[in-house]
């Protein structure tokens, strides 16, 4: 493990993706100094800020400050908290906003929340003039190691999550950790899930290390920015490797086509599920599956559930509150996943810890059975 490479701790990864390359600064105080950090980065000077109930009064007016300060035309739109704000109603509100405000492909969009913000702001900025530029200010530590990098953008729909969508990268990350003190336990928690992935997709050591590191990276300190710089550094290295998800990439998903199904299942309720717990359930579930295919050992999956269980996540069906319908109803949210080629099931399963692999045409028979097991 690297220690951090300042005295204040900050961070700086780099993506580079060509023309399209964008760094990701990770450290305290980054808000306050947003507009110089963008103003080296962006020939515009308008921008539009979209955020929400939530994430505005805390910390909207500071970015204002800064852009202003800087010499920047800001504008902002605030939306209603939760993933049902990631809809087609959403949208329009916010491209409606983006040209009102009239941004031209130089100017920028602000992404300020979390992932739903991220997801909603980056898949305007991605059609307004076929492309704008794109900024992510991220809130949640979901949103600041995984839904902000990678250029993924997109809304649901009644037929599943974030079906309706484009790639379209950011050109700059701000990911400022101090912001991640007024999260509540529960949401810090769900972030962590996408930390503990990276351990498990390909970095044993990582997670061995979040085995014992767990509880500072939750107080905060050099261990929190050196777990969200290294979950970072292994997206970017998949997202430089595979930009558009046709091969590697696709690992990122790990625990992900079972949790979407579980959110789908509870209506996108956050009052029963938030994403990151989803997550954590998939991942479990990923493991405990691939035992059953004969692909791990079972003690796997249960060093896996006992880590997480031991942060405070869910890691069973049955931790849902208010149950869950049919399988038949989560293998049709399955089938409508994404992660479906031609038909054929695709799921993310183990070799062990940290041995994730893409499994191609896995029979939905097998995994009927296996989730009528686990519920």
């Amino acid at each position: 493990m690297n220690a951090p490479s300042s005295t204040t701790g900050e961070r700086l990864v780099h993506v580079p993706l060509g023309d399209r390359a964008y760094d990701i600064l990770i450290g305290p105080g980054l808000i306050a100094r947003a507009g110089g950090e963008i103003i080296a980065r962006l020939t515009g000077r308008r921008v539009a800020i979209i955020t929400d109930e939530n994430v505005g009064p805390l910390y909207l007016a500071q970015l204002m400050d800064s852009l202003q300060t800087d010499g920047f035309e800001a504008v902002s739109l605030v939306l209603p908290p939760g993933e049902k704000t990631k809809s087609m109603d959403g949208l329009a509100a916010a491209t409606d906003m983006i040209l009102a405000a009239r941004i031209e492909r130089g100017d920028a969009v602000i992404a300020l929340g979390g992932g739903v913000i991220g997801d909603l702001a980056g898949f305007a900025a991605g059609i307004v003039r076929r492309g704008v530029r794109f900024i992510q200010i991220p809130t949640s530590l979901l949103a600041q190691v995984d839904s902000s990098v990678g250029g993924k953008t997109g809304i649901n729909t009644r037929h599943g999550k974030n079906l309706l969508g484009v790639f379209h990268q950011p050109d700059l990350v701000l990911a400022d950790t101090a912001v991640l003190d007024s999260l509540s336990p529960r949401e810090f928690r769900a972030g962590y899930a996408e930390i503990a992935k990276y351990g498990l997709i390909d970095k044993p050591y990582f997670f061995h290390w979040l085995e014992k590191n767990w509880k500072k990276v939750f107080e905060g300190g050099p261990e929190r920015i050196e777990a969200i710089a290294i979950s970072c550094q292994a997206k970017a290295d998949v997202v430089v490797e595979d930009e558009r998800e046709t091969g590697r990439r696709a690992l990122l998903n790990l625990g992900h086509t079972f949790g979407h199904a579980l959110e789908a299942a509870t209506g996108y309720d956050s009052s029963r599920l938030v994403h990151g717990e989803g997550v954590a359930i998939g991942m479990v579930l990923a493991h405990q599956f691939s035992a059953r295919l004969n692909l791990a050992s079972p003690d796997d999956g249960q060093r896996v559930a006992a880590h997480l269980a031991e942060v405070g996540l869910p890691t069973r069906m049955v931790d849902i509150e208010g149950g869950l319908p049919p399988t038949q109803i989560l293998m049709e949210a399955i089938a409508q996943d994404k992660k479906v080629k031609s038909g054929k099931l695709t799921l993310i399963l183990t070799r062990g810890i940290g041995q994730s692999f893409v499994a191609d045409d896995v029979p939905t028979s097998e995994v009927f059975s296996f989730l009528e097991d686990m519920r």
